[in-house]
């Protein structure tokens, strides 16, 4: 369905993603709203580690509300306050990626709405519609 593009001409991706993804005519697309690690009952877990969990947990959720998967995924955008936190959000990341892997761009940011929020993650899917 998805076409995964790494073009000879541009360096090998640095990590475990793709550098483009070409999605075919007739396929749905849903892209999700940035994702906190809050709980239900509205806790935040001290942690990247635990947090990002409840990312890829809420967007696991939205994409079965969908009729989708993480195998539908063709892009994961991650936020987080401080560089340190890298390995950690991608060891999470990394748990949630299935092959191919989708695009990936992971930027440190200053913060967030609240200052316990320390990850947010958002991802874009695509599956072709079967008639």
């Amino acid at each position: 369905m998805k076409n995964a593009i790494n073009p000879a001409s541009v360096r090998k991706p640095f990590g475990n993603y793709n550098h483009g993804f070409l999605v075919p005519q007739g396929a749905s697309l849903l892209v999700t709203s940035g994702q906190l690690g809050i709980a239900l009952d509205d806790t935040i877990p001290e942690g990247v580690t635990a947090q990002a969990e409840l990312c890829f947990k809420a967007i696991g959720a939205i994409l079965e509300e969908a009729g989708m998967t993480y195998a539908d995924v063709i892009r994961i955008s991650g936020f987080v306050t401080r560089r340190e936190d890298f390995p950690a959000y991608m060891a999470v990341r990394d748990r949630y990626t299935l092959d191919p892997k989708p695009v990936s761009t992971l930027l440190v940011v200053g913060g967030f709405t609240r200052a316990e929020f320390l990850v947010e993650v958002e991802v874009t899917a695509a599956k072709v519609v079967t008639l």
